[in-house]
């Protein structure tokens, strides 16, 4: 709250006509950096490399430098007086321009903390937890739309990470835990989908990542949602409401443990490509639901969005949500079929970490179980290769064959000893696994499945594979 009345302070006595976003090529960063040239600020930025994003960025009219030096931000009109700095903690310490803004006086403000500021314009329906924060919320803003929303992937109903509408009382964000970003927000309501140890490098311990979690549950205002059998001891205020989500196979149903969700999807069928469940309220059951974008995981994706349309529409309007479900097109890099015939199967996946890999996994198994799976993984950053090398090593092999890249850094520096060489498979660099991709197909007795996934710049590769295989 300190730094909302900052904020408005500096507002009141400065006149801010600007931003300038540090990493403005990121998810999250380009959002933000959307949400203020549409309300009529002078945006530009910096990023290290140029991507799709930046381009699009740059082509809303938004001015981006790609080169870290003072000299590419003296013509652009920025001072302290009319400028506001907005970074991300992927831009070094060490950074030229980063340095510039500091020495000279600019009032600089995490990302996080400008996303809180103005998220509090409206009741905040946000989706916090280790996995499946970005295919959960984009569901959500797909079953209130037209709403607000700051997406942490571009939704690929809309081809945009940013929703507007003025109309909308909600906005939808996605709750990041790096660096306790989450802190800064004051959800309405809010989804937790998991709280399986990450970023150690940041919370050191399980428990210190947990307890995070449970700080941030104290922030919330009307309600939690929050996923069945999850190891996290909510701190809550009084009046906010707690409900439980999950997916209930139809054998456990069956068997004697009464212990359900509040909310749970159940009598699952998986056929010709398509997944169909029903879905249980407490006030009834909504039957037949055909998910748009047929991964398993996105059932319990799924459970989470629809709970929360249903506390915020009601239950007289939550059969034509349920209807939406339907045309949801999924998440750029969430589970995206590239390629699909009767030789091969090309998937591109963003998962980073060993309980996602595993979750995609068994979705690639469900949905293709006669076929042999081939994977490939860019691993992202030398901390979470070193603290979950183990979980990585047993996952990884769970597939027929893997593949990997040398490590993504981001913004971390090489840790002496951690190499993608710890995680077992073959080593190949970016510019080989087009080649060494096309022979592993040409050996393969059986039809395949070739998998993708990391959260580094693998996604690069992502057309030149779907179109060389």
């Amino acid at each position: 709250m300190l730094a909302y009345v900052i904020f408005l302070l500096y507002l009141c006595t400065r006149i801010m006509s600007g931003l300038f976003f540090l990493g403005i090529g990121g998810i999250g960063m380009s959002a933000l950096a959307r949400y203020f040239k549409h309300a009529g600020y002078q945006v530009s930025g910096y990023d290290r490399t140029p991507s799709d994003l930046t381009k699009e960025l740059e082509l809303e009219g938004i001015a981006i430098t790609y080169i870290d030096a003072v000299d590419q931000v003296n013509g652009l009109g920025l001072s302290s007086d009319n400028t506001l700095v907005v970074r991300t903690p992927a831009v070094p310490e060490d950074s030229a321009i980063y340095t510039y803004f500091r020495e000279n006086g600019f009032i600089i403000k995490k990302r996080a903390e400008v996303l809180g500021m103005v998220t509090r314009q409206k009741k905040a329906l946000c989706v916090a937890g280790t996995h499946g924060k970005t295919t959960t919320s984009t569901m959500i803003a797909h079953l209130l739309y037209p709403t607000n929303a700051f997406l942490g992937g571009i939704s690929m109903n809309y081809r945009t990470n940013l929703l507007l509408d003025e109309k909308s009382e909600w906005v939808v964000v996605e709750a990041d835990e790096y660096d306790r970003s989450f802190h800064q927000l004051t959800p309405y309501i809010s989804v937790v989908t998991a709280v399986d140890a990450d970023h150690l490098d940041i919370y050191g311990t399980e428990e210190a990542y947990r307890e995070s979690f449970a700080q941030y549950t104290s922030l919330i205002t009307h309600a939690l949602v929050m996923k069945h059998g999850i190891a996290l001891q909510p701190r809550l205020q009084p009046g906010v409401k707690c409900y439980t989500y999950g997916v209930i196979e139809s054998s456990a149903i069956n068997s004697q443990p009464t212990d359900y969700p509040d909310f749970y999807a159940t009598n699952i069928r998986i056929a010709d490509g398509q997944i169909v469940f029903d879905f249980v309220t407490p006030e009834g059951k909504i039957c037949d639901l055909q998910l748009g974008v047929p991964v398993y995981v996105n059932i319990e994706n799924a459970a989470a969005a629809l709970t929360v349309a249903y506390l915020v529409e009601g239950s007289s309007h939550f059969s034509v949500l349920c209807s939406r479900l339907s045309s949801f097109k999924g998440v750029w890099r969430r589970f995206n079929i590239h390629v699909n015939t009767p030789e091969v199967v090309y998937i591109d996946d963003y998962a980073h970490h060993p309980q996602e890999i595993a979750t995609t996994i068994d979705s690639v198994r469900k949905l293709y179980p006669n076929r042999r799976l081939i994977g490939v993984f860019q691993p992202h950053l030398y901390t979470r290769t070193h603290d979950f090398a183990e979980g990585f090593r047993l996952v990884l092999g769970t597939m027929d064959e893997v593949i990997l890249l040398p490590i993504y850094p981001a913004r971390e520096l090489p840790i002496p000893g951690v190499t993608s060489e710890m995680l077992g498979g073959k080593v190949v660099q970016k510019d080989e696994l087009v080649d060494v991709l096309k022979e592993r197909i040409a050996q393969s007795p059986t039809p395949v499945v070739v998998l993708t996934i990391g959260a580094g710049d693998i996604d690069r590769l992502v057309p030149e594979i779907a179109k060389k295989i």
